[in-house]
């Protein structure tokens, strides 16, 4: 019969155990750090471009960019804007001037205003109840007798025209079924932008007043403070 011996085990050359190391290290690789995303934040006040639109297709809405434009404290811009109010309000400050487009993520489109002179301004929350482009002025029977005490002559209709007082676009206010007779409406006036000049209504330089138009339609809720 054979005797099976046991025979030391003997220490790993030093070579082969550095082989079997630098295996291991082959085999698992190492673990990359997590790649963190750099969130994206919008810039507080983004000022808007004032492009000419050349694919209008009413004649009367070229070249009403140019010498059209609010003075330069004035023009539109999206800025942060922290509101309770849903996206798509419109919302008017007449002591700032401003009117306000709520959108997401507690943005808004911010425009500036002429609004209501003394003993003409007014507040409360009504809806867009009508929207024209280029509208025809009825001026209220009120105000052609004003301006005829004052020798001035206004006539009982205007068609939508270069000078026309409601200027390029027109958003009329209702109250419920009832027309409040106000409007957010364009001016040629723009140097009037930023003053209390009106007889009530919020008056817009046309080149905003036509840009809000395309944002906003029928039933959008307007909040006048």
């Amino acid at each position: 019969m054979v005797k099976l011996s046991a025979v030391p085990a003997r220490p790993l050359m030093p070579a082969l155990a550095a082989g079997l190391v630098l295996a291991a290290c082959v085999a698992t690789p190492p673990v990359e750090p997590p790649v963190v995303e750099t969130p994206v934040v919008e810039a507080p006040v983004k000022p808007l471009s004032y492009l000419p639109d050349d694919t209008a297709d009413d004649p009367r809405d070229f070249n009403l960019v140019g010498d059209q434009l609010p003075p330069e404290p004035f023009r539109r811009a999206e800025i942060d804007y922290p509101t309770d109010e849903p996206p798509g309000t419109v919302i008017i400050d007449t002591g700032e001037k401003h009117l306000y487009l709520v959108e997401e993520d507690g943005r808004a489109l911010r425009y500036s205003v002429g609004v209501g002179r003394e003993g003409f301004a007014w507040k409360g929350t009504v809806a867009i109840g009508s929207r024209q482009k280029w509208p025809r002025w009825f001026p209220p029977k009120e105000m052609i007798a004003r301006e005829a005490a004052r020798g001035h002559n206004i006539p009982e209709m205007m068609e939508g025209q270069i000078g026309n007082p409601l200027g390029a676009r027109a958003l009329y206010l209702y109250d419920g079924p009832k027309d409040t007779l106000f409007r957010i409406h364009g001016t040629f006036e723009p140097k009037s932008i930023g003053t209390n000049a009106s007889s009530g209504c919020i008056r817009m330089a046309n080149a905003d007043v036509m840009d809000l138009y395309e944002r906003v339609g029928v039933g959008t809720r307007v909040v006048v403070r």
